[in-house]
């Protein structure tokens, strides 16, 4: 069956009230009750939490074949919880375990093993990269792998569409009951956001971490009514390793000259004056509109209201100077924020339900004027993909990346035209994450192409010295330098399942052939 962004989804995989993807906001009125964690027993005052192992651990909850087990990534690629937990199920010859993660990389490169002996069959993540991508995209999972954004992640916990059997979450510190914070001991990465809605819908809750603080330990992140066990551990996370090498604040020209275009954008549209609401993505070109932003705020003497998402120092930096009034913090993206959260006045914490969550009463991103994305392709409808490369493998992430699109005022993307040999715009992405009625303005080096779903933005830009140009003219232009790309060959074989922040399918991602 084809949905609204004219993709295949076979019909084996419409069960059980899932459906093809009909727009954006298709299911804005959708009603669902709330799912319940099953709640055994309490903790008698003469008893503890904390445990001397992580098999002992296993053993409490009762962790058996086919039990689904999640995991947060604020370390990153400097995550160590998810493959100790591994280690000890590995151990225990426990098989057929469904993995619900936040996200998924380098870190968890110790998991393709597992994934190809059957210990792990099933995956959930917002974000699949590296050795883990390879082995999904080649068919070495038992099962399909879903793709989620946070805030889809979120709903299809909240809804019992993904039910936790038992939530693991490494934390920097925790006191004896569970109390649990991003900061503080050797091993800091500053919020547990992701963790906050494992922790309330898990039937099990087991807080792993290096550092026992003394009780009450605030202000937390996860609450210790929510944690059955606290299991210490050497080291739970490498906090130097959070920044990967695509988070940093450019000096290539040409991403430079990208972001001051994109930052023209912004600043010649309506909804930039005193009080604007912002986001930007981890790439070096996204990043770089923040400075070339704060330049515009001092000649028009205004402030932004909040900023909002992964935090990075140029954030830190402007809220420290007075130019951001307030900083609503789902993960940090270095360690300058990962020092600033809790510790600078007006940097907070959100969970991921307050910040992308589409069926609750009043997500964050619903409130963006402007967020800026990347994108590894984007099509001459605007749809874009960020999961699947240009070589058919899955090495990305929808993250925020589908919250914000549909939340933002104006939602602009920031690439290269060409990468390599590769073109950015094309006829046809490989696959389709985010919609392109969610896409309004594509920034390249050689133009700029707005949607024209969004004639207001046309009017605002074109009075600019802004390069405007068709999404159409973009594309002629990289075919013109490296010509049309191919089509990539596939089996017929499903191998992961994109899924729109409502619960609908945009698309499915095949075995690559050979």
């Amino acid at each position: 069956m084809k949905n609204q962004v004219n993709r295949d989804i076979p019909e084996e995989f419409l069960v059980d009230g899932i459906e093809v993807f009909q727009g954006a906001f298709y299911r804005d009125d959708y009603e669902y009750t709330k799912a319940a964690p099953t709640v055994k027993g309490h903790v008698n005052p003469k008893e503890t939490k904390v445990l001397n192992s992580i098999r002992e651990a296993l053993e409490k909850v009762g962790l058996k074949d086919g039990m689904a087990i999640s995991f947060h990534h604020h370390f990153r690629n400097g995550d160590y919880t998810t493959s100790m937990v591994f280690d000890v199920i590995k151990e225990m010859g426990i098989k057929d375990i469904f993995l619900v993660a936040s996200s998924l990389g380098k870190a968890q490169a110790s998991l393709v093993p597992l994934i190809e002996d059957g210990t792990i069959t099933r995956i959930s993540s917002s974000g699949v990269r590296d050795e883990i991508g390879n082995a999904i995209s080649s068919g070495k999972l038992k099962h399909p792998a879903w793709i989620r954004s946070h805030g889809g992640r979120v709903r299809a916990i909240e809804t019992g569409q993904v039910k936790i059997d038992v939530a693991f979450i490494g934390a920097p510190t925790s006191d004896e009951y569970g109390n649990a914070s991003g900061k503080g001991g050797k091993s800091d990465c500053g919020v547990l956001s992701y963790s906050a809605v494992d922790a309330q819908y898990a039937d099990k809750v087991v807080v792993i971490t290096d550092t026992l603080v003394p009780y009450p330990n605030h202000p937390y992140s996860i609450k210790g009514i929510d944690v059955d066990y606290v299991v210490k551990v050497d080291q739970v996370g490498d906090s130097s390793k959070i920044a990967a090498n695509s988070i940093r604040v450019t000096d290539n020209p040409r991403e430079l000259k990208i972001a001051e275009y994109a930052a023209k954008c912004v600043v010649n549209t309506e909804w930039f004056k005193d009080g604007f609401s912002f986001q930007t993505g981890a790439g070096g070109a996204s990043l770089a509109v923040t400075p070339f932003l704060k330049k515009y705020m001092i000649e028009r003497d205004i402030k932004m209201g909040f900023a909002l998402g992964g935090i990075v120092k140029p954030m830190v930096d402007l809220l420290k100077e007075g130019y951001i009034r307030k900083i609503a913090d789902t993960q940090d993206f270095d360690i300058a924020g990962v020092e600033s959260v809790h510790e600078t006045p007006n940097h907070f914490e959100i969970t991921t339900s307050e910040y992308a969550n589409p069926l609750n009463k009043g997500a964050y991103v619903n409130k963006l004027d402007y967020v800026i994305l990347g994108a590894l392709e984007v099509d001459t409808d605007f749809n874009v993909n960020v999961v699947v490369g240009s070589d058919g493998t899955i090495q990305g992430a929808p993250g925020g990346h589908v919250d914000t699109a549909a939340g933002a005022k104006v939602s602009i993307i920031v690439a290269p035209l060409i990468r390599g040999r590769l073109t950015t715009i094309r006829d046809r992405v490989t696959s389709v994450t985010t919609p392109g009625e969610s896409i309004d303005i594509v920034v390249t080096e050689y133009g700029v192409a707005v949607n024209p779903r969004r004639q207001d933005l046309i009017e605002s830009l074109k009075e600019t010295d802004l390069p405007l140009v068709t999404i159409e003219e973009l594309r002629n232009i990289a075919y013109g330098i490296v010509g049309e790309p191919k089509d990539i060959e596939y089996d017929d074989e499903v191998v992961a399942l994109v899924e729109y922040r409502d619960g609908t399918l945009i698309d499915v991602i095949r075995k690559l052939k050979g």
